[in-house]
């Protein structure tokens, strides 16, 4: 069987698999158990809290395993494995990476692995985060000041290659005229290990989620130079992304399993909760960072470390609030754009077709009609619409040659 045909078998298998049993109360899931795999960064925190407040007991998976990756990499190389073969059945996962495995683009020797998205894990978040010896520079969320700092050899550092980090960072460089592939060097750090390999004084800037700018700024290390919400206000991030056969094989499982993040998203969300979720993902099990890391910013509470401090920050992390647990399929169509953008993906690539095969929003829909949530507080439709970037720059759903085409510095020709 082909690349294509494995695709396309799979996505029928997906698109014929039963919805809402589990939802209308017709039967129990299939199995009891999971593996699901996270990584150390606050937007992994629906698992943890649906794990340790019994949610996915409640949803009756009881069994559920939340399991600590090393990288993305290593997150990618247990989804290919499999929850049968020692691996994991879905993980916390950096959206375009369920289409790069889906695709079979990163995976080894090229073969597909059929994923699934089944929910968002957060919107916002994240940051753009600089070194200390630069801060006298300036660069805030125009990166123009940095620029004279910066050669070929300077280290900028993401967290997986087409991933969202990887997204915003390079946003962020072009929109200021400096070329991610040509004028620095791009490479790629697990997300633990950002703040120690700035200490060590060969990076000069970073992406990555929280905890990790806030723990830079606590060690007097560096700065944040933007939060990724200013670059796109209430972004998408993280998503909950399954393995097509565990959803296929267990689509009431699934539903469960969607059903108790979406009552941890929610739990996240709640103010008076957000000491304590600090507390829980901190702890030496999970994460293994002072919750004072943690904490701040998740209430909107920013020191960036260069002299500004913000509270009540109106774009920290959302796990529930302004439907940042649905998975909006015009979203997943940006970040498969960005990577044809800087040549993760060719041009050609048919992006509509890859959207409707990965993204199951149908599955959300029946798990938040299993958790309780009302039809009025869920999204009308699978787009939010246009789409407005800090420089101005606007990503229309129905038009993404357009936005392609009004960027200046991209790895795609012709557009």
């Amino acid at each position: 069987m082909n690349r294509r045909n494995a695709i396309l078998s799979t996505s029928a298998l997906l698109a014929a698999a039963p919805r809402g049993v589990f939802a209308q109360g017709g039967s129990s899931p299939e199995v009891r158990r999971a593996k699901l795999g996270y990584i150390a960064l606050t937007d992994s925190a629906p698992l943890i809290i649906a794990k340790e407040k019994g949610f996915f007991t409640k949803h009756g998976m009881p069994d559920v395993e939340i399991d600590k990756q090393a990288s993305w990499g290593a997150t990618r190389d247990n989804l290919v494995l499999g929850g049968g073969s020692g691996g994991i059945d879905g993980a916390h996962l950096l959206t375009p990476m369920a289409y790069l495995i889906h695709m079979g683009r990163i995976t080894q020797n090229n073969v597909p692995v059929p994923m699934a998205i089944v929910a968002r894990l957060n919107t916002n978040g994240q940051g753009i985060s600089v070194a200390e010896k630069h801060k006298a520079l300036g660069a805030r969320l125009d990166a123009a000041p940095l620029r004279r700092a910066l050669n070929a050899d300077s280290k900028i550092a993401m967290t997986f290659r087409g991933g969202t980090h990887d997204c915003w960072i390079r946003y962020w460089m072009a929109a200021a005229g400096i070329d991610p592939d040509r004028d620095v060097s791009t490479i790629v750090v697990p997300p633990p290990q950002m703040v120690a390999n700035m200490r060590v004084g060969t990076m000069d800037a970073f992406c990555v989620g929280e905890p990790w700018n806030a723990q830079l700024v606590n060690q007097r290390l560096g700065y944040t130079a933007c939060t990724t919400g200013e670059l796109w206000r209430d972004h998408p991030e993280k998503c909950l992304g399954l393995r097509a056969d565990f959803v296929a094989q267990n689509p009431r499982a699934t539903e469960a399993l969607v059903a108790a993040v979406i009552e941890a998203a929610q739990w996240c969300d709640v103010t008076a909760n957000k000491a304590e979720m600090a507390s829980i993902i901190g702890r030496r099990a999970w994460f293994n960072v002072p919750p004072a890391d943690i904490l701040p910013r998740l209430q909107g509470i920013v020191d960036y470390g260069d002299g500004r401090n913000v509270n009540n920050y109106d774009l920290a992390m959302k796990f529930w609030r302004d439907h940042a647990s649905y998975p909006f399929q015009s979203h997943d169509l940006w970040f498969l754009t960005e990577n044809i953008r800087w040549g993760v993906l060719p041009p050609e690539t048919d992006t509509r077709a890859l959207v409707a095969a990965v993204n199951r929003e149908g599955i959300w829909r029946a798990a938040a009609e299993r958790a309780g949530v009302a039809n009025s507080a869920t999204p009308r439709g699978v787009s939010r619409g246009p789409e407005t970037f800090f420089d101005g720059k606007v990503f229309d759903p129905a038009n993404p040659a357009a936005y392609l085409a009004s960027l200046a510095i991209k790895r795609v020709q012709g557009a």
